[in-house]
């Protein structure tokens, strides 16, 4: 069914259509109505899950994790200094290899105090063993929210998945939206040996040094074996809904001396400013990397990089330009642009791909040469 519909509401609208058993809900902008939304269809009598409004994150998290061991399906949703607040426990769901779905609407940290768009929330995560994607249309938020909770339950994966999409550039847009039926496209869920309160017994939760880092060995090869899995999910989604997507999105790539390389809306943005370079004869093309975690492996070889990062490491750089520069060996033109939700049209993304000084970075709005 076609409407119009925003970010967060594709999001909670598919989460209705996977059926979680339990979904845990703490309200922060600008993420509130997602849960608000779920809340609505519980109250309703639309979807039969336990609905828990916790008194913070960290606790939101406790509740997907207690019910994730006893083998339930869970959802929660978050931002910003929620998801920082909730940081002990995602590194929990994840060394538990539990496959919580969350809905992550990237914002700014303060200080200053901020409401707007920047990716530092969920950057700060991407070493705790999560797998993480970032969307750039209401489209593909509802769509990626559906494949990710086939992804994350899988039995080659069991790990907690985190959905990324830009704070009010995409959580609050109106876009068309096509809704799906289901059906059997995501199964039950099965987790091996969960808990059962009707059994108890007792489990040992101390790892010693023999054993601690097999644990971590095997969260590895679960993040790599998530590339075949995903890569099959996403075919699946193809034949049966007719909306193909892949761990990487290129636009105008293949024959280009220089690439523009960028998360979420940024990304997106980027293709109209690809247009427009090539009607100035200059070869531009974008890659937009959607998973984050596995990082995809993208076809690179030969081309100037522009990538735009909407987050920092001080002292280091600008994350993704870093990503790309180590597992590339290549040099990148850094571009870091959109912190705090500052406006960062196609024009703008033309006129860094213009004037690119391959191996600097470069400040938008800061540093004086573009």
């Amino acid at each position: 069914m076609r409407k119009i519909s925003t970010g967060n509401k594709a999001v909670a609208e598919a989460v209705a259509l996977a059926r979680p058993d339990v979904v845990a809900a703490y309200p922060i902008t600008p993420q509130s109505d997602i849960v608000e939304t779920i809340a609505e269809f519980v109250a309703a009598g639309k979807l039969d899950t336990k609905y828990i409004p916790v008194e913070s994150e960290h606790s939101s998290m406790a509740a997907c994790i207690g019910a994730g061991i006893a083998g339930a399906r869970t959802f929660t949703a978050t931002s910003s200094h929620g998801l920082t607040y909730m940081h002990e426990m995602t590194n929990w769901a994840a060394g538990a290899r539990l496959p919580v779905v969350m809905a992550n609407v990237n914002r700014s940290l303060a200080p200053g105090w901020n409401i707007w768009v920047e990716h530092s929330d969920a950057i700060q995560e991407r070493d705790t063993g999560w797998l993480q994607i970032w969307v750039s249309t209401v489209q593909e938020a509802y769509d990626t929210t559906l494949m990710a909770f086939r992804i994350a339950e899988h039995n080659d994966v069991l790990l907690p998945v985190m959905i990324n999409l830009d704070g009010f550039t995409l959580s609050h847009i109106m876009q068309p939206l096509d809704t799906v039926e289901p059906g059997d496209f995501i199964p039950p869920i099965h987790l091996p040996d969960p808990v059962d309160p009707a059994h108890p017994a007792g489990y040992g939760t101390i790892a010693g040094p023999a054993d601690q880092f097999r644990f971590r060995y095997k969260m590895e090869q679960a993040m790599q074996d998530a590339k075949a899995v995903i890569a099959e999910t996403e075919q699946d989604f193809a034949r049966r809904f007719g909306r193909t997507y892949s761990a990487a999105e290129e636009y105008r790539a293949g024959d280009a001396d220089v690439v523009v390389v960028a998360l979420g809306t940024l990304g997106k943005e980027a293709e109209v400013a690809v247009d427009i370079l090539r009607d100035e004869g200059i070869k531009a093309g974008s890659v937009r990397p959607r998973w984050f975690r596995p990082f995809p492996d993208l076809d690179l070889a030969g081309k100037e990089l522009v990538v735009i990062d909407r987050d920092y490491s001080f002292g280091f750089g600008g994350v993704l330009a870093h990503e790309i520069r180590s597992k590339y060996l290549t040099k990148v033109f850094s571009v870091i642009a959109g912190l705090g939700g500052q406006e960062v049209t196609y024009d703008d993304i033309a006129e860094f791909v213009r004037k690119r000084r391959i191996g600097e970075e470069f400040w938008f709005g800061v540093s004086d040469h573009v």
